[in-house]
């Protein structure tokens, strides 16, 4: 489809007077108030643009499967996910593995373990697998995004399916990935991480097993788990990179692996926005821009 060039100057106009994604906030009810849900379009809408606060959680449902495209079908599908959440949270009770002083996300890893087959024996009295810490940090992160602890849930569960089913085999080779585009954006701070032997001692089992989840704040975790859930796990490559980037200074200034690996887990919280929007641009400058048509 060829670009509107009227589009492209109200656009222009909204952002110039402060109302950056008015055309984009249409374009997205226009795409919602189909009697079907075109999902390929509302993925091209995600990896393209931010999502609207007002709109993000009912597109992130429809996008991981948990309401169908059709929208006459959403009340009674609910309903469903509703009454499946509420008999596995009883089972648990039941089995008195959960009680009503159980901390909220332990009790979503229960469910999970639970609708898995992998709930441990009561008994036991083992650490946590790496699995079920990714799960509970992800889980933190989703509970103070979604009110709901139905919809809570749900996003959690489907995301973490997806994020595994989808991504797994791509998960292990983002390091290289991270290494390849820094090497691109700024090699001299490369050629430090090498040097300090840093780049293998990473947090990486934060940025890329847990999304960013207990590193990011939420305002900021959400616009990257737009672009995961739409369909591209090579976000978090560019917003590591534009971490290591937007701290170069900090980081040119130790030698000792472990200080770097200390300060990057433990990173300043104030500057995630303007990371995350580079972090988006970069993404876009080296894997291009998906077309949207409505």
């Amino acid at each position: 489809m060829s670009e509107d060039p009227q589009r492209n100057f109200r656009s222009a106009y909204y952002e110039k007077v402060g109302f950056r994604g008015v055309e984009e906030k249409k374009s997205l009810e226009i795409l919602l108030k189909d009697d079907r849900l075109d999902v390929e379009k509302l993925c091209t809408f995600s990896q393209r643009f931010p999502l609207p606060s007002m709109y993000r959680i009912f597109v992130w449902k429809v996008l991981l499967g948990i309401l169908p495209p059709h929208g006459d079908s959403h009340a009674v599908v609910m309903s469903y996910r509703k009454q499946q959440y509420e008999d596995v949270l009883q089972a648990l009770q039941v089995m008195r593995f959960v009680q009503s002083s159980t901390p909220q996300v332990e009790v979503y890893l229960h469910m999970h373990q639970l609708e898995s087959l992998a709930l441990p024996r009561r008994t036991e009295v083992t650490p946590l697998e790496p699995e079920a810490e990714d799960f509970l940090a992800i889980s933190r992160a989703m509970a103070k995004i979604v009110e709901s602890s139905v919809d809570c849930y749900w996003l959690i569960k489907c995301f973490v399916n997806q994020y595994s089913n989808k991504y797994g085999d791509s998960v292990p080779h983002l390091p290289k990935s991270l290494e390849h585009f820094l090497s691109l954006e700024d090699s001299r701070l490369l050629n430090h991480l090498r040097t300090c032997n840093a780049m293998s001692k990473l947090p990486y089992n934060l940025w890329f097993r847990r999304c960013f989840a207990g590193c990011l704040p939420e305002s900021s975790l959400q616009r990257v788990w737009d672009k995961i859930i739409s369909g591209s796990c090579k976000i978090l490559v560019f917003v590591a990179v534009e971490i290591l980037l937007g701290y170069k200074i900090m980081l040119m200034g130790m030698n000792k692996p472990e200080d770097i690996t200390q300060f990057l887990e433990n990173m300043p919280q104030e500057n995630t926005d303007a990371i995350v929007t580079k972090a988006i641009d970069l993404w876009h400058k080296h894997c291009g821009t998906p077309m949207h048509s409505v």
